[in-house]
């Protein structure tokens, strides 16, 4: 009774967020600016070339921003998953 009800209520709250954390969501913003917030506190942007399930992210122009400033630019930059906190899109 009680862990049926609890198992159900997991694939439902997995459900509903697979769509949020999935890199299909983000498959519209190929070719599009992003900045990318890391754990080490910078801050890249650039054009997303690829993400995938990991939340690596190859991004073309890339731009390497610490605390306000750009202090390196890329032409291509991949960053692995496990050191992303988030990703956003730049609207100008």
């Amino acid at each position: 009774g009680l862990l049926l009800l609890l198992l159900l209520l997991i694939v439902s709250v997995r459900s509903l967020l697979t769509p949020f954390f999935s890199p299909t969501r983000w498959a519209n913003k190929q070719g599009k600016t992003v900045l990318v917030k890391t754990n080490s506190g910078c801050d890249f942007k650039g054009v997303m070339h690829s993400l995938d399930g990991y939340l690596n992210l190859a991004l073309e122009q890339a731009e390497e921003w610490v605390g306000g400033e750009c202090r390196r630019t890329y032409g291509d930059c991949f960053i692995r998953g496990n050191n992303v906190l988030y990703i956003t899109a730049v609207t100008k």
